[in-house]
C-alpha cells in the first residue's frame, strides 16, 4: 500500500459482510484505530484490513509504517493477526511475515504437531484479546483436509497457556493492547479471572457458525518449536 497518514490507513469496513459471523456486531475499524493509536506512534506499526490473506509486512519504500494485516474485515482474523505480532521479537519483525512460511492445510500428524507448538501462544493472547473485547474465541487447527487431531487436547493447551500468561505477566506491548480493548469494551481484566468453556469454541462448531476461521498455518522456518 502507498504511504499515507495514520488517520488515512484505519480501514474502514464496518460491520463484517457474513450474516452468519457470530461476531457481526463487531468492527474490525475499531480494533484498527485502537490498534493505531496504542501503536503507530511508539512502535512505527500499524494495523490494515482488507486483504485476502493476512501477512505482516515490515516498513520499506512503499509505505514508512509497519503493517500488520489482516483478512478483509474480520474481526477475529485482526486479533489473531495481532497476538503474532505482540509475539515477535525485534528481529522477528524486520522480515516479511516475521520469517515464517507457511504450510497449507493438508498437514500429515508430524507437521500438525509442529503447527499446534507453534500456534499455542498466539492462540493464547487471541483468546484474551478476545475476552477483552468480550467475544467468542475459537480455537483453530487450520487442518481440515489433514491427518485428523485431537482439537479438544489443543484448546486444552491454548488455555492452560493463557492462565500461566495470566499468572506470570503478559509482555508490554501484550498489556498495552489488552488495556484498550478492555476499556473501548468496559470489560473487566483478566487477572484470576475464571475462564468459561463457553467462551472457547472448538473448530468445528466455530466453522458451523462463521465459516471462518483465524488460525493461518504458519511455522518456524526450522519447525523446531518457537523461537521469537
Amino acid at each position: 500500500m502507498k504511504d499515507a497518514h495514520v488517520q488515512d490507513v484505519y480501514v474502514q469496513n464496518g460491520h463484517m459482510q457474513n450474516a452468519h459471523m457470530q461476531n457481526a456486531t463487531k468492527k474490525a475499524d475499531d480494533l484498527n484505530k485502537l490498534f493505531n493509536q496504542c501503536f503507530a506512534k511508539t512502535e512505527n506499526t500499524i494495523l490494515v484490513g482488507n486483504s485476502e490473506e493476512p501477512i505482516y509486512l515490515p516498513a520499506d519504500d512503499s509505505c514508512s509504517f509497519n503493517q500488520v494485516v489482516f483478512t478483509r474485515d474480520y474481526f477475529s482474523s485482526a486479533l489473531h493477526e495481532i497476538a503474532h505480532w505482540c509475539i515477535a521479537g525485534v528481529e522477528r519483525r524486520k522480515q516479511v511475515d516475521y520469517g515464517y512460511w507457511y504450510l497449507p492445510d493438508g498437514r500429515d500428524a508430524k507437521q500438525q504437531a509442529n503447527f499446534e507448538a507453534v500456534e499455542v501462544k498466539p492462540q493464547a493472547l487471541e483468546y484474551a484479546f478476545s475476552l477483552a473485547a468480550n467475544i467468542k474465541f475459537r480455537v483453530s487447527i487450520d487442518n481440515l483436509q489433514g491427518e485428523e487431531t485431537c482439537s479438544k487436547n489443543f484448546e486444552l493447551a491454548v488455555e492452560s497457556q493463557l492462565l500461566q500468561l495470566i499468572d506470570t505477566g503478559f509482555n508490554a506491548r501484550t498489556e498495552q493492547f489488552l488495556c484498550a480493548l478492555h476499556h473501548f469494551y468496559d470489560t473487566k481484566a483478566l487477572s484470576n479471572i475464571n475462564l468459561s468453556r463457553t467462551q472457547c469454541l472448538s473448530e468445528t462448531d466455530s466453522r458451523k457458525l462463521e465459516g471462518s476461521f483465524s488460525g493461518d498455518g504458519r511455522l518456524e522456518n526450522n519447525t523446531h518449536g518457537v523461537a521469537l
